[in-house]
């Protein structure tokens, strides 16, 4: 689904389009159900300035399918000088995205999420670290996917995803292979994909899905998943999570190829 939508188009937005789908959408992109949320409560004015004053500078470039019907790719050398590319799938309020960045100048990363609450939180973060190394696309993962160039991805996060409990809404979940499997193309051979979540069946359905996609589970010893890795930070979903009883599990991969 394209994401140049207004929050307040949201409810419209998530409503099933299986008669769209069989006509397409006019921009030529194929129909892609969403079923996340792209609003919450309301902005603080802060917030609606930071949106109004640097997301559009902090763009990776032409993603949409209205604003890019060709599916050209980005240009992630010219984006990022050169420096070694990373992406965070859902990055929630942003604080591991800020941190990585922080911690690895040399690098650039993508972030990708249509919360823009979530966005609002991270452009925040950015102002207040000052990092130079953060592209931001406020929509679908799965249209920014598209864009990005083959096998030009050096390490990937997906931490606490939405976990969709209920069984019949499983496929909603990111670790199908409708997300999976553009993942793996944009990777690198040897690329890291690091997943964390504090539900079990996500665990599971983790374990199952990410290696039929093309990749291989770094694991020896049960501290390989149950303790977060060395340059990780909590966050506050963690920090829910834990609040709550739940028990983190961290899975490491790596792109075969």
């Amino acid at each position: 689904m394209s994401d140049d939508k207004s929050p307040n188009d949201a409810p419209a937005l998530h409503r099933d389009q299986d008669a769209a789908a069989a006509e397409g959408h006019q921009s030529g992109a194929p129909w892609r159900n969403f079923y996340g949320r792209f609003s919450g409560k309301a902005l603080k004015d802060s917030q609606r300035r930071y949106l109004a004053e640097d997301l559009e500078d902090l763009s990776p470039g032409a993603v949409t399918w209205e604003a890019n019907p060709d599916r050209t790719a980005l240009d992630l050398e010219a984006l990022f000088g050169g420096r070694e590319t990373w992406l965070e799938v859902g990055f929630g309020g942003g604080e591991h995205l800020v941190h990585q960045a922080s911690s690895n100048p040399d690098v650039g990363i993508i972030g990708a999420e249509p919360f823009i609450n979530g966005v609002a939180m991270l452009l925040g973060k950015i102002r207040k670290a000052g990092c130079d190394n953060i592209a931001v696309h406020p929509g679908d993962a799965r249209d920014l996917m598209d864009v990005i160039p083959p096998q030009s991805i050096a390490k990937a996060f997906l931490l606490y995803p939405d976990p969709w409990p209920k069984t019949r809404h499983h496929r909603r979940r990111f670790v199908t292979q409708e997300h999976l499997e553009p993942l793996a193309r944009c990777l690198k051979p040897g690329a890291i994909f690091r997943v964390a979540t504090d539900i079990p069946d996500y665990v599971r359905q983790t374990l199952e899905e990410v290696p039929k996609a093309g990749f291989e589970w770094l694991a020896s010893e049960a501290a390989d998943w149950r303790e977060p890795w060395g340059d990780w930070i909590s966050t506050r979903y963690e920090q829910k999570a834990l609040r709550e009883g739940r028990t983190p599990t961290y899975l490491t991969f790596r792109r075969l190829g």
